[in-house]
C-alpha cells in the first residue's frame, strides 16, 4: 500500500492552484477559509502527497475549519465539500480510483487526531453517493451540514441542450423575463452595490422566513474571495429587483445566496438572471453549475424545474475522537447548533 503525507499549506497561491488542478469546489478555495477565520472559525489547509520526497504528486488536498468547543470536548473540525479528490484521468466526474478516496479521509483524518485533541472531523466530499467508499472508522453524520441532495448541471453540454431537460414552464419564463425591456442584467462589482442587493435579501428573508449572517459576512464574501465570488443583479431603474450571489473554482459554479422583491416576481426576474448566469459560468470553462442544495422548500421547485433530473452526493461523514459518543448521542442539541453556526 503506497504511503501518504499530509503536508500544511500556508501559500495562499500554491493553494489555490493545487485545488483548481484537482477540480475542486469552491468552497475549498483559500477566501472561504479566510472568511470562516473572520467569523470565528480557525482554517488550516492540508496537501496529500503520493511520497515523502519533494516534487511528490498532490493526489488531494483539505481545507480543515476549527471550532473549540466548551468543556473537555476539544476542537470539532469540518471540511465543506472536502476532501478534495485527483480526479480520473479517462472520467473528470469520478476520483481517482488510486490512492482512491478512502486513504486520503484516512490520511486527512490521522494528521487531525495527531495533531490536536478532536471530538469529530467531519467530511462533505464533493462526490456522487456511491463514488466514496469510506473505511469502517467513519461514521455518517446525524446532522449534515450541507444537504446532499442538490442539483447539477452539467455545463459541458450545449445551450440547447440545456434549455431542452427543463421544464416546459422554465423555458417560457427565462424568454419572457429577458424580453423585458425594463430589466437589465449586470454584474455587481462594489460593496455600495452589494449593499442595495442584500436590502432585497432581508426582503427575501422576511417573506421566506429564514435567518441572516450581518452585513458584514456577505462583505467578507465578497472581498475575501474576490473574483471567485462574482455576484449578479436584475435592474429595474437602476435598483436590484433580483440578485445571485456565487462562488466559483476552475470546474465547479456554486450558488450561495439569493433573492428577489415583488417586482423582481412579478417579473420572474430570477429565470433570466439563473439562465444569464449560467451561461456566464459554461462560456468561462466550468463544467458544473452546483444549484446549492434542495430542502424541499419553495426555492427548491423552482431549482428542480432547471433539469428533469437531481444529484445525491456523498453527504457528511464523521471520524470520531475521544468524546465523540458524548457528542453524538448525549449533546444532540449542542451539536445541531454548531453546525446551524457553520451554514454558509
Amino acid at each position: 500500500m503506497t504511503s501518504l503525507f499530509v503536508t500544511p499549506c500556508t501559500d495562499r497561491a500554491e493553494w489555490d492552484a493545487a485545488i483548481r488542478d484537482l477540480g475542486g469546489h469552491p468552497l475549498q478555495l483559500w477566501g472561504w477559509g479566510d472568511v470562516k477565520s473572520a467569523h470565528r472559525w480557525k482554517a488550516e489547509r492540508v496537501l496529500v502527497r503520493s511520497g515523502r520526497q519533494e516534487g511528490s504528486a498532490v493526489v488531494g488536498a483539505c481545507q480543515l475549519l476549527t471550532r473549540t468547543l466548551p468543556g473537555p470536548l476539544g476542537d470539532f473540525v469540518y471540511a465543506p465539500r472536502g476532501p478534495v479528490l485527483a480526479r480520473d484521468t479517462e472520467d473528470s466526474d469520478r476520483p481517482a480510483a488510486a490512492p482512491g478516496p478512502s486513504a486520503v479521509a484516512d490520511a486527512v483524518a490521522e494528521y487531525v487526531h495527531g495533531s490536536r485533541r478532536a471530538v469529530a472531523l467531519s467530511i462533505e466530499p464533493d462526490e456522487n453517493s456511491g463514488e466514496i467508499d469510506l473505511s469502517p472508522k467513519w461514521r455518517q453524520a446525524e446532522t449534515p451540514v450541507l444537504p446532499a441532495r442538490t442539483l447539477i448541471l452539467d455545463l459541458r453540454k450545449s445551450e440547447d441542450e440545456l434549455l431542452a431537460d427543463m421544464s416546459k414552464k422554465h423555458r417560457q419564463y427565462i424568454r419572457k423575463s429577458g424580453r423585458e425591456d425594463t430589466l437589465r442584467i449586470r454584474p455587481v462589482d462594489t460593496l455600495e452595490q452589494l449593499d442595495v442587493c442584500l436590502e432585497v435579501y432581508r426582503e427575501t428573508s422576511e417573506r421566506a422566513d429564514f435567518g441572516l449572517h450581518e452585513d458584514s459576512y456577505y462583505h467578507d464574501v465578497f472581498t475575501m474571495l474576490g473574483d471567485d465570488a462574482p455576484v449578479w443583479a436584475a435592474y429595474v431603474e437602476d435598483r436590484p429587483v433580483a440578485f445571485l450571489f456565487m462562488a466559483k473554482s476552475g470546474r465547479t459554479a456554486f450558488e450561495l445566496y439569493g433573492g428577489m422583491d415583488e417586482t423582481g416576481q412579478r417579473l420572474r426576474a430570477n429565470y433570466a438572471l439563473k439562465w444569464h448566469v449560467i451561461k456566464h459560468m459554461k462560456s468561462l470553462g466550468i463544467e458544473r453549475y452546483d444549484f446549492g442544495g434542495l430542502i424541499n422548500d419553495g426555492v427548491t421547485t423552482f431549482k428542480t424545474g432547471f433539469a428533469s433530473h437531481e444529484n445525491l452526493l456523498a453527504g457528511s461523514w464523521d471520524r470520531p475522537g475521544q468524546g465523540y459518543s458524548v457528542w453524538a448521542k448525549g449533546l444532540p442539541l449542542a451539536k445541531r447548533a454548531v453546525r446551524v453556526l457553520k451554514r454558509r
